[in-house]
């Protein structure tokens, strides 16, 4: 029964992102969180060319990709799932928290490590925050991103289901925490329980260190809480709050060469970020 979904991964998990994005398109239209500093077609255009770009680089480089290696783990009997033989119905769900808490503690290297923050302050450059910033990665941190998911694949044995699950959900979870949606704060209060809402994230791109070094959850909300990375509100309202990496929040750094360069360029005023 799964067969023709994993057959058609890419349509799948195409017509889900884009599903999303027009959702949450809409959603900024109709009921914005904030007033927008940049040109919305400038930040657009090069946001969804560096996407594009990832994409094919990606499918260049790699033979298989995510839900490749699953299948391969699975035939050769890697990781833990495969070899002690657990029902999907465990191993599905098991995945899915495993592997999202395996990419907040990425998220925090890339923080940590300042060759891996250079990669990816690009994300964080971003002069306003909407939908598109959740497609905005550098070249080398998505291939880096996709090395350490495939060793978290091998490790672990998922089928290859969970393994599409887990990466469409990945896309369809950040393209809404990055919405410039407003949602009622009673509403955010109880959602961000259980899942990691716009109000939330925004937190993480903030200009102040202390807030840009927090939230880092993608998915799941549970593990800023459990590891102390938990912020609340920025220090300046969600209105007034900074967003951006100080000294890249020109036009032109929103460029597509520039987006490409940025790990080896340097802020044109010293930042606190």
């Amino acid at each position: 029964m799964l067969s023709p979904i994993l057959d058609n991964q890419f349509a799948v998990r195409l017509g889900a992102l884009l599903a999303i994005v027009v959702l949450v398109a809409t959603w900024e239209i109709l009921k914005p969180r904030r007033t927008l500093s940049m040109s919305k077609a400038l930040r657009w255009t090069n946001n969804w060319l560096i996407s594009a770009l990832n994409s094919v680089m990606l499918s260049l480089l790699f033979p298989i990709l995510a839900v490749g290696v699953a299948m391969l783990a699975e035939e050769k009997h890697w990781g833990l799932f495969n070899v002690h033989g657990v029902p999907a119905l465990y191993s599905v769900p098991l995945f899915l928290v495993v592997f999202d808490l395996a990419i907040y503690w990425q998220h925090r290297l890339y923080h940590r490590v300042p060759i891996l923050w250079r990669l990816h302050r690009m994300h964080h450059a971003d002069a306003d925050f909407d939908v598109s910033t959740g497609i905005r990665f550098h070249p080398l941190s998505i291939i880096l991103s996709m090395l350490i998911k495939m060793l978290v694949i091998v490790l672990l044995g998922p089928p290859a289901i969970a393994v599409l699950l887990a990466e469409i959900l990945l896309n369809v979870i950040a393209m809404f925490n990055h919405g410039n949606i407003y949602i009622p704060p009673r509403i955010d209060k109880v959602l961000r329980l259980f899942l990691v809402t716009p109000d939330m994230h925004r937190v993480h791109h903030s200009v102040i260190p202390e807030e840009t070094n927090s939230n880092f959850g993608f998915n799941f909300p549970w593990w800023d809480r459990l590891f102390g990375s938990y912020r609340d509100q920025p220090r300046g309202g969600h209105i007034n709050m900074e967003i951006g990496i100080r000294g890249f929040q020109g036009a032109e750094d929103q460029m597509l060469h520039r987006l490409i360069l940025h790990p080896f360029l340097t802020p044109r005023e010293n930042s606190p970020s």
